[in-house]
């Protein structure tokens, strides 16, 4: 009887072409299905909650897995599977979930995190973007809350997407400072591909003082990618969780 499982990992991005895999580089997707198929001695796919872009980090991404193995609570499998994957990417916990349960398609919401620093940081290199000016953080939390009034983000997608809508609910937006890092959170029920990246751009415009509060409502108005700011640097983002209804479990989280 085939069974399914949700695998929780984290992974350093700098290395990968993002999660998915790709016919040109190496991809987490890649790197993740090859161990897990060495282990259960099958071919095995995974499916992942989404797809993180080349150099974006993750704290937690979830990804769905079949089997006709009983994993029981899935510790014998972590830790065979983080013995053999590299040191960029870790598993955490392996959860039994309902034979029709996915991991992109059931996800209820998901979180990311942008990481900024106005100075040098040889500790943050490669984990945060560096912006040398002087930002209005304050201006930006105003500019963020206008996000909650809106549901199409046409202007902060990626152009030419198979995307089926642009509309999104937009849960939590805020800047907040972790000593020498100031992180934007953004949690919506989906994102848009490039979206996080294209709103802290845009947003970034106004910390700069470069567009007005009226002028970033504008961006929004307008349903224009062409409109908003460039998007931020890849290693400065991170997919930091993916929430599920708990009706799809089996296993205790």
């Amino acid at each position: 009887m085939k069974r399914r499982y949700f695998i929780y990992l984290s992974y350093k991005g700098t290395a990968y072409h993002g999660w998915q895999i790709q016919p040109n580089g190496i991809s987490v997707q890649e790197v993740l299905a090859k161990a897990l198929s060495l282990v259960l001695r099958t071919e095995t796919e995974i499916v992942g909650a989404g797809r993180t872009d080349t150099g974006v980090h993750a704290a937690l991404m979830v990804a769905h897995f079949d089997t006709e193995l009983n994993l029981g609570d899935g510790a014998a499998l972590c830790t065979k599977l983080n013995s053999m994957l590299p040191q960029d990417i870790a598993i955490s916990r392996i959860v039994e979930v309902q034979a029709d349960a996915h991991a992109r398609f059931d996800a209820v919401s998901r979180r990311y995190e942008y990481h900024i620093i106005t100075s040098k940081n040889v500790f943050l290199h490669g984990f945060a973007a560096r912006f040398n000016e002087n930002i209005d953080f304050e201006a930006m939390n105003k500019a963020a809350q206008m996000l909650f009034e809106y549901s199409d983000f046409t202007s902060f997608s990626k152009l030419h997407t198979d995307a089926r809508t642009n509309n999104c609910v937009i849960k939590h937006a805020e800047w907040t400072q972790r000593g020498a890092v100031w992180v934007f959170t953004i949690e919506a029920d989906r994102f848009l591909r490039n979206m996080v990246r294209a709103v802290v751009g845009t947003l970034l415009e106004v910390g700069r003082r470069k567009m007005t509060l009226d002028e970033f409502r504008a961006v929004i108005e307008a349903k224009d990618r062409c409109k908003a700011g460039m998007s931020v640097p890849a290693q400065g983002l991170y997919l930091i969780d993916v929430q599920y209804p708990p009706e799809i479990f089996i296993s205790n989280k």
